[in-house]
Parts: C-alpha cells; structure tokens; sequence
C-alpha cells in the first residue's frame, strides 16, 4: 500500500474519501506538523492513488487492507487516526475495533449513514458563484462545480492541486466493485456501543449536500469527549473551504490527544503492552516518502 510518512513522534493514520487520494489530506500537514512529534502516515487507500486494488471489493475488505498495513508500519504502538468523507468510515470503524490503542479519532466531513438515500442532507447551494472561477479550471470546472460553495480563485487552486490529481488516478474498477458493498456490516457505535472516551474531533459543513452533518450529530453522545463543528460557507471539502478554521480544530484536537495521553501516563505506569491481534501481513504494496 502507497503511504507517504512525514515526521516522528507517536503515529497519526490519515484516510482520505472515496475516489481522491492521500493528497486531498495534505492542506492539513502544516499545523500538524507545527503541532509536533507527530508521525503522519498519509495512506492511499485500495485503489487510489498509487495503492492498487487487488482484490479489494468491500468496504471491510478497505477495513481490513488498512488495518494490516496499520501493524505492519506502527506495531503495537498507540495510534490516533483521522479521516475525511468514506475514510471517516474507515477510521470510525478502526477506532472502535481497536480503541485501547486509538489515541484519538478525528472525522471530517465523515460518512456516518453508508446508504446515500438514508442521509439527511440540506439542498446543494452556491454561496458565491463566480463563473470565471469556473471556466478557468478548462475541463476539470464542471467536477469542481459539483461541490464548490464558494467559487473563489484560492479554492479553485486547492482543488486543483489537492482534489482533481486524486480524482484522475482512482481505479474506476475498483471504485464501482467498493460501491456496491460500501456500508459496513455493522455501524462501529453500535457494535461497540460502550461511549468512546478518546478525544474526538468531528467537523461538519452546513452546505455539505454530499454526507450532511445531522448524521453525524445523532452520534453525539456516544463520544464524550468530542468537539463537534458545523461551519458555515463551507461544502463536503470542509478543510478545503474553510481552511484556516479546519486546521484551528486539528490543532486544538492534537493538543487534547496529547494531554489526555500525559495523565493517562502518569495514572497508570503500569500498563501492560498492546497485544496485537490483526493479520500480520497485507496484500498490498507498501512505499514509504520521506519528506
């Protein structure tokens, strides 16, 4: 599996959506960096990006690809993991699966209802539409219109270097075989219905007509201690439209993570290891970027 790996510290998974590639996350490694002794894994998911297919058919199947290259890159070490859109999905579902190591779980513009008839989601809009904005983007302007609330030169270029490279390299395959079994066989809060207790951090977008944010509401109090945001002007590319406010909750998340790590630390130095119980191998390719 293609990972970029950024920095050192304790291990930061980032998934992205569904038909882009890890390189829609990258608006956010700034502030994580600045955040520091973060480990940042930049994972392209199957068939995205340079992460081939295989035989990657289901949405568990991507559970299970991204779990055995998790142990096989961090080993028992803890973990926080974020996710944005399908690999909100992801990461929910390994939070729960596996949370006395998730330190930390973050969801933006996450799925949280996996049928699309299902969700509640507000009518598309157009905050500021600017043609020009559009038509400059040649043929790629339709597919930024799709999800563009506010049509701005500086958001069209974030598309542009961040979106569109994503959109280009996905296995049309691959993408049609995960989208016929795209929910998972359970919702994660409901087979692991005990609150989860790690920091949390879920950022939503009001004009988001893709996902919504009221799904992701009703889940408030199974996470006790999330910061939950809805953020006006702002589409399904929440971080893209609103990056300045996006990266100031990141920001805030990681520093929760790491406090709750210190007293979790000092209240229990006795704490046995993590015992590993995933597949110890993984079918897909694994490339590590220093940089």
């Amino acid at each position: 599996m293609h990972v970029i790996e950024r920095g050192t510290g304790t291990p930061l998974v980032l998934l992205h959506g569904f038909g882009v590639d890890h390189r829609l996350l990258l608006p956010l490694d700034p502030v994580i960096e600045a955040a520091g002794a973060w480990r940042r894994l930049y994972v392209d998911l199957p068939g995205h990006g340079q992460s081939p297919a295989g035989d990657v058919a289901s949405t568990e199947d991507v559970v299970a690809a991204v779990e055995a290259e998790i142990l096989d890159r961090v080993g028992g070490e803890p973990f926080a993991i974020l996710g944005n859109s399908f690999g909100a999905l992801v990461a929910r579902r390994i939070a729960h699966d596996h949370r006395d190591r998730v330190v930390g779980l973050a969801a933006i513009a996450g799925v949280f209802v996996a049928e699309h008839d299902r969700r509640t989601v507000p009518d598309p809009v157009v905050l500021v539409e600017d043609p020009s904005v559009v038509a400059g983007l040649g043929d790629d302007g339709e597919e930024y219109a799709e999800l563009a609330v506010v049509q701005t030169p500086e958001n069209a270029r974030a598309f542009s270097e961040h979106a569109r490279p994503g959109t280009a390299a996905a296995d049309e395959d691959a993408m049609e075989r995960i989208a016929q079994r795209y929910a998972l066989d359970a919702v994660p809060e409901e087979a692991s219905p005990e609150p989860f207790a790690a920091p949390t951090l879920i950022v939503t977008a009001r004009q988001d007509h893709v996902v919504g944010y009221a799904d992701a509401w009703a889940r408030v109090e199974h996470y006790p201690r999330a910061t939950y945001a809805m953020l006006d002007a702002a589409g399904h590319n929440v971080h893209l439209d609103r990056p300045s406010l996006t990266s100031a909750l990141v920001k805030d998340w990681l520093e929760r993570v790491v406090l709750a790590r210190s007293r979790t630390a000092r209240s229990s130095p006795n704490s046995l290891p993590f015992r590993a119980v995933w597949p110890c191998s993984s079918p897909f390719m694994s490339e590590t970027i220093d940089g």
